[in-house]
């Protein structure tokens, strides 16, 4: 099972590095197709809008399509529209490609975390969500130095690093990834499989995410200014934080998926968010210094990427058979957090100042963590544990 994990959070990882080296490489872009930089920016934007709007839409349309072909497919497209975007030759196109290269992160991405639940058993399905997911958070310690590394000399170069992605990850689901189970017989139709919609355990899961993913990236988003004092404005200080960030971020998705499955999901939201928006709170005193900005650059990442993947099997557990529909739900969620995130940061230095403004966020972290209180439940991890431990009891009976 394991290889065909790796080889799902093979095309996260290439998901992760296009959604998020963009912003290093904005300045090259707008250079190049002289466009101003905020311009350049609202590909950022567009992107994450796409993805948040596409995700639920075509998970619904392609319910009946077979798992393999439907991850090829998603893949395809991806990997397409960025060659399509490191060819563009103006803005314009630029813009377009990005919207085909969401649309194809949007379908693969949920259904890749849908699948990865389906090939493990039910005590297991945190850590092959955490394996999953872990290409994102890869990607922000690999993919993205490399990518903006590679901008350094020509932004197209970028893009065509994350082609390169696609096309591994597409050829190794081609070749191994076979086997894996059909969609139920009858599969529901449109009206059927946005039922869940109507679920206020859906709607409180989908307002978790969001105003969680709202929080991180508020500050993350302009890090470099709340870290100005820490920094000095160094690069290469400012470099040594977004990569003890990357590391931590793999760490927490791995410490998340191991939690969630001892655990359950309950705890690690509740203990996840609590901690996540007092690291925050505590921001604008830890960036008075070096060792300080490095402690919030590991801890917040740790908490929150344990949260993101309690997240999505929370999601999930509500209602197995439309998995797929729920987990692109809560990668909505994300995105429109993304989204939102700049307009809310800037919001939030306009009325409290560089120093202060992390505290916004922090509130938005106790947001997320009263919602997940009043609403989430313990999960069927400890039960499915539950159920297996009482199956090889009655089995050693035998």
């Amino acid at each position: 099972m394991r290889p065909r994990l790796l080889l799902l959070a093979l095309g996260t990882f290439a998901v992760g590095t296009d959604s998020m080296v963009m912003a290093g490489i904005l300045d090259g872009i707008a250079a190049d197709l002289d466009v101003p930089v905020p311009a350049a920016g609202q590909l950022v934007s567009v992107f994450a809008l796409a993805y948040a709007l596409l995700a639920p839409v075509l998970a619904t349309a392609t319910a009946r399509w077979d798992r393999r072909r439907l991850l090829l497919t998603a893949m395809g497209l991806f990997t397409a529209a960025n060659a399509l975007s490191a060819l563009a030759p103006d803005y314009g196109t630029l813009l377009a490609t990005r919207v085909l290269a969401a649309a194809g992160a949007a379908l693969y991405t949920p259904t890749a975390s849908a699948v990865a639940t389906g090939l493990v058993p039910p005590e297991r399905r945190g850590r092959a969500l955490a394996t999953v997911l872990g290409g994102m958070t890869v990607a922000t310690a690999l993919g993205v130095p490399l990518g903006a590394y590679l901008g350094r000399a020509d932004w197209r170069w970028t893009m065509w690093l994350v082609v390169a992605l696609g096309v591994a990850a597409f050829a190794g689901l081609a070749l191994l990834m076979r086997g894996l189970p059909a969609p139920a017989a009858g599969a529901p139709g449109l009206r059927d499989r946005l039922a869940p919609l109507r679920d206020r355990r859906v709607v409180a899961g989908f307002a978790t995410t969001l105003v969680f993913f709202l929080a991180l990236n508020s500050v993350y988003i302009y890090l470099a200014t709340a870290l100005r004092p820490a920094t000095g404005g160094d690069q290469g200080r400012l470099s040594l934080v977004l990569l003890v960030t990357g590391v931590a971020s793999v760490a927490g998705s791995w410490l998340g998926g191991r939690l969630v499955d001892r655990l359950g999901v309950r705890t690690v939201l509740l203990a996840g968010s609590a901690l996540t928006g007092l690291v925050l709170a505590a921001l604008p005193w830890l960036s008075r210094s070096l060792p300080g900005a490095l402690v919030y650059a590991a801890a917040c990442p740790l908490t929150g990427w344990a949260v993101s993947v309690a997240l999505p099997h929370r999601m999930a557990s509500i209602d197995p058979p439309n998995a797929p529909l729920l987990i692109s739900l809560n990668s909505s969620a994300l995105y429109l957090g993304v989204a939102s995130a700049g307009g809310v940061g800037s919001g939030a230095m306009a009325l409290l100042g560089d120093r202060w403004f992390p505290a916004v966020s922090a509130g938005l972290a106790l947001v997320a963590w009263a919602i997940s209180a009043a609403t989430a439940t313990t999960g069927p991890a400890r039960a499915g544990r539950t159920v297996a431990r009482k199956g090889a009891r009655a089995g050693a009976r035998v």
